[in-house]
């Protein structure tokens, strides 16, 4: 008879341990979803931020740097396209860019 008491005693033990093994096994995932979302996405959300920032306060005379390495002046604003003038004297040429394409602003203009 005592090992009959033993036995449903040693299962409830069993089933609650398979439940904190389970409880650990979700919580290891979640832990390393928290910690992916805090060293890439997080900081990729704010250096959008300020991309889309600069690129609002682009205006006509600053001087730019393309990421395909073209550097230029602003000569014209229209929507999201930019017209800039690269080049110097005599061999000055005009590029048709999007507006995405500026990778930073070298020198905003001064008034």
């Amino acid at each position: 008879m005592l090992t009959v008491f033993a036995e449903p005693a040693a299962q409830s033990a069993q089933a609650a341990a398979a439940g904190g093994s389970m409880f650990s096994a979700m919580l290891l995932p979640i832990i390393m979803l928290v910690v992916l979302y805090f060293i890439m996405i997080r900081p990729q959300k704010k250096k959008d931020k300020l991309v889309k920032e600069m690129l609002s306060q682009l205006i006509v005379g600053d001087k730019i740097l393309t990421i395909g390495g073209i550097h230029g002046k602003i000569v014209a604003i229209k929507d999201d396209k930019l017209i800039i003038e690269s080049g110097q004297g005599a061999e000055v040429s005009k590029i048709k860019i999007e507006k995405w394409a500026v990778k930073e602003v070298i020198k905003p203009y001064e008034a």
